[in-house]
């Protein structure tokens, strides 16, 4: 049955229809990331939401229909937990919803109605600042960290790219909202498509700008990385089945003339103190293939208490002593925040049943041959500040040791190896992302593809030559500084709005004028 357009204003009338097309239009962007990476969708996903949000009756009405939108976002770009956290990730959605309620209030206030052109213009200012500040207090590690930013959804765009050269996934995601909210005025607001159109010329020139100006890597030297994949290893006694599947894809790297050799995440179930037969064998595997292996060892440390989750360099002599502890857990994953409150996430699903232990820096390690490499674990690959800090700190390579084997049948593991494009292009550097069961990926200091990633049905060694890039990125010289122009331009707007509010304090209410009297009617009843 089709609908007609007062048919559809009708049932957004009822609250419950309402309600349930704000989590669906929040949802949508979500067909711009991996798997199905339709990325120019992002660029016109969410005007469906502004589209609703303005239309909303009432500020409280924009504020609610926000924070529903944003519960269909977090929802979607995290449904992949849900077999593992069950109903808590509509909780954890819902409550990071509400981060969008004042982005609801603010798109209604500069959208509503038919908006002049002045505020069109500070609505291509104003939106595209609030969604950052959204997406800067959920990038907080307690808060699931920075997963599924706008602004990485182009990933495999060259253009965005250089743009993520210059303001890092910061600037997309500001970008993105402009244009959308260009897109929808000029849907919606046929009498301000004047300063819509001006925003999407400015964007196409930032963008253009950027390619033109901004630095290119400059290439100056080449290493062959070798990526170990052992793929899906279930059933009892797994930690030895996969470390030995591990030496024997290992073995298979020799004559290959590779200049480092990297395992996934929790690679080695064992602290190698413990287990000095394991440290043998690697030290064994070193010598064969005449490189060092980075593993990471997931277990109980004979050297101080707790679980650590740990990069360990080890070379033909043994552990060379370079060491990262993983420093940013995944909440429920591998920690359990405010456990005593929220124990009870781990009977209704797989939350961590002991909390991890953290580092407390991150480490540059040199491998030889002059080649310094900065680990992550896991999500860390998701921070764009730790793959900065590690490129200002003199790492030629950045590296990502990752294990996505409990989300094999889901789009977690694409979206998380594209991560790794994005702090390529950022930081000028080139970055592997090496995983136990894909998808393992590579890519050079311009966040290009190097080679074909591993999929999540490979159980293979594989070795890439990976350009090697020095030279500072606008992004790794000044940081975060998009995110810092948007508090300014929040700023600007409370303060404005408080010298308004405190002109009309001043100015007193309006004086009472009584109803003229005439002969033949009175105040309170004219005509009589």
């Amino acid at each position: 049955m089709k609908l007609s357009a007062a048919d559809w204003r009708r049932r957004l009338g009822s609250p419950w229809w309402r309600g349930g097309a704000a989590v669906l239009a929040g949802a949508l962007p979500m067909l711009s990331f991996p798997a199905p990476s339709l990325w120019w969708f992002a660029y016109v996903a969410l005007v469906p939401w502004i589209l609703l949000v303005r239309s909303a009756p009432t500020a409280r009405r924009a504020a609610y229909d926000g924070w529903l939108g944003g519960l269909g976002f977090m929802l979607a770009v995290h449904h992949w937990l849900l077999p593992s956290l069950h109903v808590f990730t509509v909780v954890i959605a819902a409550l990071l919803g509400a981060l969008w309620a004042p982005w609801g209030w603010l798109t209604r206030r500069f959208l509503a109605g038919v908006p002049s052109a002045g505020q069109v213009v500070a609505a291509l200012f104003v939106l595209p600042s609030a969604w950052l500040m959204v997406e800067l207090v959920r990038s907080w590690e307690g808060l699931g960290g920075p997963w599924g930013l706008l602004g990485s959804s182009q990933w495999d765009v060259e253009p965005a790219l250089r743009l993520a050269s210059v303001g890092g996934v910061w600037l997309l995601s500001f970008l993105l909202v402009a244009v959308n909210v260009a897109v929808a005025v000029l849907v919606a607001v046929r009498q301000s498509r004047v300063p819509a159109v001006a925003g999407l010329v400015a964007t196409a020139a930032a963008t253009s700008a950027a390619w033109v100006w901004s630095p290119r890597p400059d290439v100056d030297g080449r290493v062959r990385i070798a990526v170990v994949q052992p793929g899906v290893i279930d059933g009892v006694g797994g930690a030895e089945k996969r470390f030995a599947r591990e030496e024997t894809l290992t073995r298979q790297l020799a004559g290959q003339d590779v200049d480092l050799v990297v395992w996934g995440e929790s690679s080695v179930g064992f602290d190698l103190a413990d287990r000095p037969d394991l440290a043998d064998r690697l030290a064994a595997l070193s010598r064969q293939v005449d490189a060092d292996i980075l593993v990471n060892v997931d277990a109980r440390r004979s050297d101080r208490p707790g679980i650590y989750k740990s990069s360990v360099l080890v070379g033909p002599e043994g552990p060379t002593g370079d060491r990262y502890d993983k420093m940013r857990l995944v909440p429920f994953g591998e920690y359990v925040p405010a456990r005593s409150l929220l124990g009870w996430a781990t009977s209704v699903g797989k939350a961590a049943g002991e909390d991890r232990m953290r580092g407390t820096e991150q480490v540059v390690m040199n491998v030889g041959d002059g080649l310094r490499i900065g680990p992550m674990v896991c999500f860390e690959s998701a921070f764009p500040d730790m793959s900065r800090h590690l490129a200002r700190d003199g790492a030629d390579l950045l590296l990502a040791q990752s294990a996505t084997s409990s989300f094999q049948q889901s789009w977690a593991p694409e979206q998380h190896a594209s991560l790794a494009a994005l702090r390529a292009a950022e930081t000028g550097r080139p970055m592997v992302h090496a995983t136990l069961t894909g998808v393992s990926a590579v890519y050079g200091p311009s966040g290009e593809r190097v080679g074909s990633w591993l999929g999540t049905d490979a159980s293979a060694s594989a070795v890439y030559d990976v350009p090697l890039a020095h030279g500072v990125t606008p992004y790794a010289r000044f940081g975060e500084w998009p995110v810092y122009a948007a508090l300014l331009i929040l700023a600007a707007l409370g303060a404005t709005e408080g010298a308004r509010s405190l002109r009309v304090r001043r100015a007193g209410p309006s004086p009472h004028v009584p109803p003229a009297r005439t002969a033949h009617e009175s105040p309170a009843r004219p005509g009589r």
